[in-house]
C-alpha cells in the first residue's frame, strides 16, 4: 500500500538523527490493529489489515519512508544522560492526516541504533500491548496522548528475565520533540541546532507564536501551559507515568512513553508502581512537583535563547518557573470542580477537594469508584459510597459541604466526568499474559471495554481482588 510520507523532521533538521534500517522480523503477524486511528490519519484499514505485518513489522517500509533514530538527552531519576536517543525505536516518518495535521509513525522495538548503549534494541509482546492499551484508555479520557497504530509479533524471542515473544509497536504522535531533544544540543553548547529545533518546534506546534518578541520565552510560556493541564488531567484520572524523565516529556504536551504506568486503584499519595522507582520519585503525589523540575531543565537548555544576558535570562526563566505551582493549581481545581459535580466556581474549591482526598487517605478508597458513585451520594444517601472507606466518619462530615455546593444536574455531571471503568491493573496483566501465550481476546475485550470509559461495565469496574497482592510494573526494556 502507499503511505504519503512528507518528513519534515528529516528535511528541516539535519545534524538531530542518525538514518539506521529496522531489524527484519523473521514472521510477522498483526496482533492489534487501530482502525479507526487509520482512519483517523487517512490510512485504509482494509489494505493495513492486509499488509500491516509486514509494513509495521519493518520488513517492507513504503515508498516515501526515511527511517531514522533521533538524538536526545535526558535526566533519568534526576541523574543527567547527555546521550540517549532512540535505542531500540525509528520514526518510519510523518504523514499528513486528512485535516492537515501532522503525525509521526514511529517503529518501537525494531531493533539496535547507535543509541542502543548495548541494549537489545528489541520489545516483548506484554510491554507493546500495555502501551496500546494505555494510550486507547486516555485518548477515551480525552487526556492528549501518544497512541498505537498497530501491535506486530515479530516471531522472535527477546531476551529479558525469561525469553519473551518479540515484537514491534507502531506509534502516532503529534512529534517526539521532548525536553531531553533540547537537552541534547544544549548540553553539546550547539546553539545553533537549539535555534532550528526552537523554530521547528513552534512552527509545528505552537503556529500561534511565530513572530513573537521573544519566541524562546513564548514557547516555554506555552509548554508549561499545556504540560500544567496535562499532569492535571493525570491526577484526576488517577495515572501515574512511571519514569517523568525529561526524554519522556513532550513539548507537543501529549503522554508520551507507556512503561512502567498503571491507574492507582486504592487512593495512597505515595503509590508507585514502577520495580525500578526505588526512591518513589514518580509516585502519584509528585508528578506535579516533576512537573516544575522537569520544565526548569528546559529552562536551561532555552537560557542562551531567552536573553543574551545571562542575568536576564535566568530572570526570564524564573519568572515562568515560579508560576507553574499556581497555573497547575488552577487547573487541578478545575479538573476537581468536573468530578465533583459543582455549580460554577467559588475560591473554596480546592480545598473542598483537598478535603475529600483528606477523608479518602489511609482507607482503602477506590480512586475511581469513589468518584463515581457520588453520583450515587447528591440526594445524601451514601449507601453505595460509604462502603468503600474502611472508616466513612470523616466522608459523612463531608458530605454536607459538598453536597451544598453542586450543580442542578450534578449527578449527571458526575457520570460524565468520571470514568466507570479504566485499565484495571488485574485485568491488565490477565489480557497480557494470555496475549503473551498467544490469545488476544482478553486484550481485545478489554480494549472495547475502556473504548468507552463512562458506560459502566460491572466485569471491568472492580478493584483488584483480594490475593492479587503489591503490584509492581516493569519498563519493559
Amino acid at each position: 500500500m502507499t503511505i504519503a510520507f512528507d518528513n519534515s523532521w528529516v528535511r528541516d533538521l539535519p545534524g538531530t538523527f542518525l538514518s539506521v534500517q529496522p531489524a527484519p522480523a523473521p514472521a510477522p503477524r498483526l496482533l492489534a490493529l487501530n482502525r479507526s486511528l487509520a482512519e483517523r490519519l487517512g490510512l485504509d484499514p482494509d489494505a493495513l489489515q492486509a499488509e500491516g505485518a509486514e509494513i509495521f513489522s519493518g520488513n517492507r517500509l513504503p515508498e516515501g519512508a526515511d527511517p531514522v533514530a533521533q538524538a536526545y538527552a535526558g535526566h533519568q531519576f534526576g541523574g543527567f544522560s547527555p546521550q540517549l536517543g532512540d535505542g531500540r525505536a525509528l520514526l518510519m516518518g510523518e504523514i499528513l492526516a486528512p485535516d492537515g495535521q501532522r503525525f509521526d509513525i514511529h517503529l518501537k522495538g525494531s531493533g539496535r541504533t547507535p543509541f542502543s548503549r548495548g541494549g537489545d534494541g528489541k520489545a516483548a509482546v506484554g510491554p507493546m500491548l500495555r502501551e496500546y492499551l494505555m494510550g486507547e484508555a486516555m485518548a477515551a479520557l480525552g487526556i492528549p496522548t501518544t497512541r498505537a497504530l498497530a501491535v506486530v509479533a515479530t516471531g522472535a524471542p527477546v531476551l529479558r528475565e525469561v525469553e519473551l515473544p518479540g515484537a514491534v509497536l507502531a506509534r502516532v504522535a503529534s512529534s517526539h520533540i521532548r525536553v531531553g531533544s533540547f537537552q541534547f544540543f544544549a548540553a553539546r553548547g550547539d546553539l545553533g541546532q537549539v535555534r532550528r529545533l526552537l523554530d521547528y518546534t513552534i512552527a509545528r506546534h505552537y503556529p500561534d507564536l511565530a513572530g513573537s518578541a521573544n519566541p524562546a520565552k513564548a514557547l516555554l510560556d506555552a509548554v508549561i501551559a499545556r504540560q500544567s493541564r496535562l499532569i492535571a488531567q493525570w491526577m484526576g484520572v488517577g495515572f501515574i507515568h512511571g519514569v517523568m524523565n525529561t526524554d519522556n516529556m513532550a513539548l507537543s504536551g501529549e503522554t508520551i512513553d507507556y512503561g512502567p504506568c498503571a491507574f492507582m486503584e486504592a487512593y495512597a499519595p505515595g503509590t508507585v508502581f514502577s520495580s525500578i522507582d526505588h526512591t518513589g520519585r514518580y509516585a502519584y503525589a509528585n508528578q506535579p512537583l516533576i512537573l516544575g523540575w522537569n520544565l526548569a531543565r528546559l529552562a536551561e537548555a532555552l537560557l542562551p535563547l531567552l536573553d543574551p544576558d545571562q542575568d536576564r535570562a535566568v530572570d526570564i526563566a524564573n519568572d515562568l518557573l515560579e508560576g507553574i505551582a499556581a497555573r497547575y493549581r488552577a487547573e487541578w481545581v478545575a479538573v476537581m470542580r468536573g468530578k465533583l459535580g459543582l455549580a460554577g466556581a467559588e475560591d473554596g474549591d480546592g480545598a473542598l477537594a483537598d478535603a475529600l482526598l483528606a477523608a479518602m487517605e489511609g482507607q482503602g478508597a477506590d480512586w475511581t469508584l469513589t468518584f463515581r458513585r457520588l453520583a450515587d451520594a447528591v440526594g445524601g444517601d451514601a449507601t453505595t459510597l460509604a462502603p468503600l472507606f474502611a472508616d466513612a466518619t470523616a466522608l459523612r462530615a463531608w458530605l454536607p459541604r459538598w453536597q451544598a455546593r453542586l450543580a442542578p444536574d450534578a449527578a449527571a455531571r458526575i457520570r460524565a466526568a468520571n470514568p466507570a471503568v479504566i485499565p484495571r491493573n488485574h485485568k491488565v496483566e490477565e489480557a497480557l499474559a494470555a496475549a503473551t501465550a498467544g490469545d488476544m481476546a482478553p486484550f481485545e475485550a478489554l480494549l472495547a471495554a475502556i473504548a468507552t470509559p463512562f458506560a459502566e461495565a460491572e466485569s471491568y469496574m472492580l478493584p483488584a481482588p483480594q490475593g492479587f497482592g503489591r503490584y509492581v510494573t516493569y519498563c519493559g526494556t
